[in-house]
């Protein structure tokens, strides 16, 4: 067998000026990205979530990136991010007057909604020596009728065949710093509440991990957190992957990355080889619009700058 590649890019947050906010430096870096991804020409290309600005909201941003997707001259894969789907659950609410964090979790409705556009967000797949295996982690410890769904699919993917490597596609770290570590709370401090934003509760996270580990994982990439950090946890490689959008939480570690990019995969018989691609150029475009997550009564459509 020959070596080939494989792309994985996240959090692209590609959103359209129709909306009640919008940052073209976005589009233009996920461009950038693309052009890169072209030029390199992997076997297939993985999207770790948060692929539209507000997916949730607007499925015509989910459309746009979806053609943007289907254009491309070899296969992808996408799992959902926060913005495509809603949040993590959330009880009782944050910490951060920013947001009302019970008002973003995922709902039923919401997974559809995505699921329309994209197809079933829990999915499995061999290419060559790999098999790749993707789901919705916002559904974790969610209580929704998927979740359920979920875990009955994960007990079926520690079953099949072995491929040479595992790799897993999830959207938020599943740990922060160790596996082990106890949960964050969403009402503590700014640290706190971050930890609890960007990462995995328990007993969802134990139980993910237990499931990777019977599945033979080798390698699980979410996004997320927008910055580049590599961890090790017994014979799995935790990969969190950069953003093209913009760089958060990078504060945290002493020796992560937030430079704007992507990762490369190169597949031999014998490894995985994992290799940084920073964007040749970010754009600085601006736009309107609030960041984070403003509540529904604060979005103002006057705004766009496409009626």
């Amino acid at each position: 067998m020959k070596p080939w590649t494989f792309v994985h890019v996240a959090d692209i947050h590609v959103g359209s000026p129709r909306s009640f906010r919008f940052e073209p430096t976005w589009n233009e870096n996920w461009q950038t990205a693309k052009k890169r991804i072209l030029e390199i020409r992997p076997d297939l290309l993985l999207v770790g979530g948060d692929l539209a600005r507000d997916g949730n909201v607007h499925r015509y941003e989910l459309e746009n990136v979806k053609a943007e997707l289907d254009g491309l001259p070899f296969p992808y894969y996408v799992v959902p991010g926060n913005m495509d789907t809603g949040n993590k659950h959330a009880r009782p609410p944050g910490s951060s007057t920013q947001r009302d964090d019970t008002r973003l979790n995922i709902t039923s409705e919401q997974l559809t909604h995505f699921e329309s556009v994209f197809g079933p967000s829990q999915w499995s797949c061999v290419h060559k020596n790999v098999r790749f295996s993707g789901f919705c982690d916002m559904l974790v410890n969610s209580g929704l009728p998927q979740e359920d769904s979920l875990w009955q699919w994960m007990e079926i993917q520690k079953n099949l065949p072995r491929e040479a490597f595992h790799v897993w596609l999830m959207h938020y770290a599943l740990f922060i710093d160790d596996p082990g570590e106890p949960n964050f709370h969403c009402q503590g401090s700014r640290e706190q509440y971050l930890c609890w934003y960007f990462g995995v509760d328990n007993p969802g996270r134990s139980r993910l991990l237990e499931a990777f580990q019977a599945a033979g994982a080798t390698h699980v990439i979410s996004g997320h957190v927008h910055c580049r950090k590599t961890y090790h946890a017994g014979q799995i490689q935790f990969d969190i992957a950069p953003s093209t959008a913009f760089a958060q939480f990078h504060t945290h570690w002493k020796d992560d990355d937030p430079t704007l990019g992507f990762l490369r995969y190169d597949v031999s018989r014998e490894a995985i080889t994992r290799s940084f691609i920073a964007l040749e150029k970010t754009s600085s475009k601006t736009g309107y619009g609030p960041g984070g997550h403003p509540r529904p009564e604060d979005r103002d459509y006057s705004r766009a700058w496409e009626k």
